[in-house]
């Protein structure tokens, strides 16, 4: 599978920023400018990292939810998202999806499933949902007449168009079962239009997509499923540790964040 090292990875970008080793020269570029025009990028990153475990930990110890769908998962960064809901639920069951060589090259380790449980990774592209959904790993790991949790953390962003966006997101909701939960973070410029208009130019210099979106386009992925409280908000400000509460600017998250049940 042909790994193109030549031209930043958003994936390898976020590694990067979050201090991992699985990134090349175009990743470290991208990210180094990036910090420069928007020093806020790390603590904007760390904190989609953590909204995962909290909305992972969530639907696995509130909702009830064994099985999890996570499309685009990016490099492994322990905790993992089967590590966080197995300490829940041991018999919790994650299928992976990326498009990244990088993240296929360390699947083995998104695959340290419990005995209880399972994980298993599809090497797919979000942007061919009825091919992540036609994947052998898909139905042999999760059983799609029960409810599951999809999870599409800081990706849509990376597809310009917004109805492309909408019908990716739609297509794998509607095939889910009722009961089912849509975990989302949606990159938006709404806080700090003038730095972040800098780092979508820096990004689009070096081959790669960001899209921003406003609150109301944010919205549109979640119609017709009910939000779990308190709705769609800034991805720190949904269900904060008690810790972190009013220690982090709004201007230094550039994301919205919100779960969502479809009934």
């Amino acid at each position: 599978m042909d790994l193109d090292v030549g031209r930043a990875h958003g994936a390898r970008i976020y590694d990067y920023i979050l201090g991992g080793k699985d990134n090349y020269e175009p990743d470290r570029a991208a990210g180094e400018e990036s910090l420069e025009v928007w020093p806020a990028l790390r603590i904007h990153m760390q904190a989609n990292r953590t909204f995962m475990h909290r909305a992972a930990r969530f639907l696995a110890a509130e909702c009830g939810i064994r099985q999890f769908l996570d499309i685009g998962t990016g490099i492994p960064t322990a905790p993992n998202l089967h590590e966080v809901v197995q300490a829940v639920a041991p018999d919790s069951r994650v299928v992976y999806v990326d498009n990244d060589p990088v993240v296929l090259a360390h699947a083995r380790a998104l695959m340290s499933s419990t005995r209880e449980g399972r994980t298993d990774y599809i090497h797919g592209d979000m942007r061919d949902p009825e091919a992540i959904l036609a994947a052998p790993q898909l139905r042999q790991t999760l059983d799609l007449n029960r409810p599951i949790g999809l999870m599409l953390i800081a990706m849509l962003h990376f597809i310009e168009d917004d109805a492309e966006a909408l019908r990716v997101a739609r297509h794998v909701i509607d095939i889910l079962p009722p009961g089912s939960y849509f975990a989302a973070t949606i990159a938006t410029d709404d806080f700090a239009p003038e730095p972040l208009a800098k780092v979508r130019d820096l990004y689009h210099s070096h081959g790669e997509t960001l899209r921003w979106r406003t609150k109301a386009q944010a919205e549109q992925f979640f119609e017709g499923l009910e939000l779990e409280e308190p709705g769609l908000v800034q991805m720190h400000k949904w269900r904060p540790d008690p810790i972190h509460i009013g220690k982090i600017d709004d201007a230094d998250i550039a994301m919205y964040g919100a779960v969502g049940r479809k009934p």
